[in-house]
Order: structure tokens, then sequence, then C-alpha cells
């Protein structure tokens, strides 16, 4: 459309992640189609906007990506795009580069922090096994300058659109450049986000006796992370397609995710082969308290701060008992949920009520 319309030069800014050298494929297709004398110049410029703080990252960038070609026509185009982002942007944050530099840095960063996350949910898993604690493991990891803090806190694993893809995307790109190697070694960070998932449900069924078939379990969460209704690649979906192959009644709650939204998902043939069964066994929730009565336990799902403020007393007392919570997040006040009476399961830990706990628990009617 622009090579068709378009009668003076032109600078093509490339925005969204692609595979590398796809601005190549730009270039070719817009000179295969263009008016005479028209030229085009094309950029790679990735975003790095988080869904929850996408403004604040527009406006307070940590660095601008230009990739652009090594000419000097490329230049030209490079400092014009320049100057917009200049109107707003340190000029010492906006970084210059050539294009397939530019387009492999976007995939690169987000396979990085996906890795990142894998990493750390590998640990937690030797935890559970060991005794150790994995937030006392990642914070000593943390403090260690030459790694940092961010992207280290154990969970169920990462979801949203971007970061399966990237990682995915540099898989089929190593593939293609004969580098089996490196595609393996990515492809393991994909293979260790599932086995999180698939670990944490088994450890769901394995704490509820050995069976879920029938039992109602109160899933608090659905979006990939909080501060978004976006559900792609949700872990919650995950938890929900395995809890479903066992049988479990599933009553979900997110305080931002439509109803539509959830049943779209849960629908999909990947998830769920018959839909029926999702009309039978899943029931979408107004609030948490509705969402937890009369079940047996309750799945952390998604990191909403409202989660840590709910009447947990209120919660626990509408439940069955033994009455469960598993953490998914490292979201909650442990140590309140055991005075309560209930019995805590979370990431990476092993939580263990002290005799009076337990007693005090069994005293309750």
């Amino acid at each position: 459309m622009i090579a068709s319309i378009a009668e003076t030069n032109k600078i093509v800014v490339e925005k969204s992640t692609v595979p590398v050298r796809a601005a190549e494929s730009v270039l070719d297709i817009l000179s295969a189609n263009h008016r005479s004398g028209v030229r085009y110049q094309v950029l790679s410029n990735p975003e790095f906007l988080a869904e929850g703080t996408a403004i604040n990252d527009l406006l307070n960038p940590d660095r601008v990506l230009i990739g652009g070609e090594q000419t000097e026509a490329g230049h030209a185009a490079i400092n014009a795009l320049c100057s917009v982002y200049e109107r707003w942007v340190p000029h010492e944050k906006i970084i210059t580069m050539n294009t397939w530099s530019s387009e492999l840095s976007k995939l690169a960063a987000n396979a990085f922090l996906a890795q990142r996350i894998s990493s750390i949910n590998s640990m937690s898993a030797i935890c559970e096994a060991t005794g150790a604690d994995v937030s006392e493991v990642s914070n000593a990891i943390g403090r260690d300058s030459r790694i940092g803090p961010k992207f280290l806190t154990a969970s169920l694993g990462f979801g949203g659109s971007c970061f399966q893809k990237d990682v995915l995307n540099l898989v089929y790109l190593s593939g293609s450049l004969n580098l089996p190697e490196v595609a393996a070694y990515w492809q393991q960070v994909i293979e260790m986000n599932e086995f999180q998932k698939r670990r944490f449900v088994n450890r769901i069924i394995s704490t509820l006796f050995n069976t879920v078939t029938n039992k109602k379990i109160a899933l608090f969460g659905f979006a990939f992370k909080k501060d978004t209704g976006d559900t792609r690649e949700s872990a919650s979906i995950t938890v929900c397609k395995y809890l479903l192959e066992e049988g479990a009644k599933i009553s979900i709650y997110d305080p931002q995710v439509k109803v539509d939204q959830i049943l779209l998902e849960l629908k999909c043939p990947s998830v769920c082969a018959d839909p029926k069964q999702v009309n039978d066994l899943v029931t979408i929730c107004k609030d948490p308290y509705e969402a937890a009565d009369k079940a047996h336990c309750i799945v952390i799902c998604t990191e909403w701060d409202a989660f840590k403020d709910y009447n947990y007393s209120r919660i626990y007392d509408s439940m069955m008992k033994p009455a469960f919570i598993f953490d998914g997040r490292q979201l909650l006040n442990y140590q309140e949920l055991l005075k309560i009476g209930f019995h805590v399961d979370a990431i990476g830990k092993k939580i263990n009520r002290s005799p009076a706990l337990r007693q005090r628990a069994d005293s309750k009617p």
C-alpha cells in the first residue's frame, strides 16, 4: 500500500518484533513495487513496552534502539528518527546500529528475560526437594551486582504474547542457520516453563490425596500477569487444562478478565477437546468469596495485589476441610494463613505448621 501511493522518498519504521532480516524483505517488496524516482529506507525500531506500564515505558525508556543500513542514506534516515525521540529521550539513551543487530536485540532481550524466569524456576524445584527456600536463594543471587534482582521471582512461569513467541523465534532462527546446539539451548527455556506448570498441578493433585476428580478448586487469577486483562499464553490456561483432564470442578475469579475471554481460552481445542466439559466443570465467579465457597483448595495463578488483602478467615470458614492454598506466585502471608488453619503450599518452599498451629487448627469446628 505504501509503495502504491508514495510519491516521494519515505522512511519506513519497523516497530513490531519480527524475525531477523525482516526489514530486508520489506525493502525488497517496496523496491519491487515503487514508483519511478521513489526510494525507501527501512529502519528497525523495536518497542519495549510492557503491559501495565506501557505509558511509563514510552516516556522513560531504558533505551531506544534504531537500526538501519550502514550507508549515507541509511544514516540520514536513522538521524531523522533520532530527532523525533530526542524531543523527550536523552541522547545517550538512543542506541543506533545496523538493522539486523536491532532486530536480533529485541528477540534476545525477551529471550534473556524468559531464561532468567526458567532458571529461577529450575532452582525452585531443587529447593522443594531439599528444603531450601527459593526466595532466600533468589535474594542471595540478586545481591550479586553482576546478576541483579529483576525477574528472579520463582512462579508458575512466564506467559503473555512475547516471551514464548520470541524464544521460539530464536529456536527457529538457530535451526535455520544450522546451529542445532543453540536451538536446543533456547528450546530448553520453553521446556522448563512447561515443566514448572505441570509440576505445580501434580503437587495439587498429590496433596489433595492423589485425586481432584469432582473436587472444587478455586482459581484466583486468569490474566498472564497483574494489571492487565491479557490472557495470551497465561499459565492459568495450562493449569486449567491439566485440572480439567483430571475431572476437577474449577471456579475462576479474575478482577479484570472478561467471562467470554476465559471461556474462549478454555474451549480452544488445544486446551479441551470437548467444549461441553468446560460448560459442565468451569464456573466464572463475580468475587473471590463465591469462588472459594465449599472449595477444597485455592490456587493463586496471577499476582494481583488485591489477592493479598482478602478476608482469608471468612474464606477458610466457607471451604471444605482440610482447606488448602497453593500459591503459584509467592504472594501471600503464609504465617497468617497457617494461623487461620490453612494448609499452605508454595512454589520453591516447604511450609510446615508448628505443633501449636496444628493443634489450634484441629480444634476449630
